[in-house]
């Protein structure tokens, strides 16, 4: 993919999905904002590989739940290289907790930081972004799954699927296309945190491969969607899951 001139942003890029997205993209020409919200040390390690590999890159944070952080990251985003072409919002977090278990707290988190954030970074790519642009969210193919103790992270990545159809024809006029990835389950911290060895070995066999995705899987058909060989692709969610569901 030759994606040389493009500026990238990607949220929540200090570990995980977003690190490797940042990587690659930044292998394949692009200038990447390193978006964190407190994990500093990681996001200049990221920043760190991509210039070791030639590329350049710089660490932005932002806490993408509050407005006004998502306009200051875009804004030095644009200080720093000009002008943003690509948009990831990866930023994300998820707990598993039974409804039961639920609290007002949890509840407005996960939508403030899943929802909120992509959708006012969504905002600022309208007025920002270039022709030709491209938006990519992350969702989950767990939302599909009906599995317990996932209603309110599956509930905002549903959130987040709708909001994809609904702006790709906002975004049309600009030449912008926006879609969503919805991962299976792939070996992050934030995917086997708090999870057994017998959960973990659960999921693997939850797929038509036996294993868990990897961060490179996501990150692999990310580009093919920010590439030019995806423009007539708008508005839809492309399950990369290894055939979970």
């Amino acid at each position: 993919m030759n994606l040389n001139g493009k500026v990238t942003i990607v949220t929540g890029a200090s570990q995980g999905i977003g690190r490797q997205v940042a990587i690659q993209l930044a292998q394949s020409g692009a200038m990447v904002a390193v978006n964190y919200s407190s994990s500093k040390g990681k996001a200049d390690a990221v920043v760190k590989t991509i210039e070791q590999l030639g590329g350049q890159a710089v660490a932005i944070q932002a806490d993408v739940s509050k407005v006004s952080e998502v306009e200051a990251l875009f804004s030095e985003t644009l200080q720093r290289f000009g002008h943003v072409d690509i948009l990831v919002n990866n930023a994300s977090i998820m707990e598993n907790n039974a409804i039961a278990d639920v609290t007002e707290e949890i509840f407005d988190r996960h939508f403030a930081i899943n929802v909120k954030g992509m959708y006012f970074a969504c905002q600022q790519a309208m007025k920002h972004m270039e022709k030709g642009g491209t938006i990519v969210n992350l969702s989950t193919s767990v939302s599909g799954a009906m599995l317990p103790t996932y209603s309110v992270y599956a509930a905002t990545k549903g959130a987040v699927e709708q909001l994809t159809r609904q702006l790709a024809k906002e975004f049309g006029p600009k030449d912008i296309v926006i879609n969503c990835i919805a991962p299976g389950q792939v070996a992050t911290e934030l995917f086997l945190k708090g999870k057994s060895p017998e959960l973990v070995d659960s999921f693997r066999r939850m797929n038509a491969f036996g294993r868990l995705g990897e961060p490179e899987d996501i990150a692999n058909a990310l580009e093919l969607l920010v590439s030019d060989k995806a423009r007539w692709i708008t508005g839809q969610t492309i399950r990369v899951n290894g055939g979970f569901n």
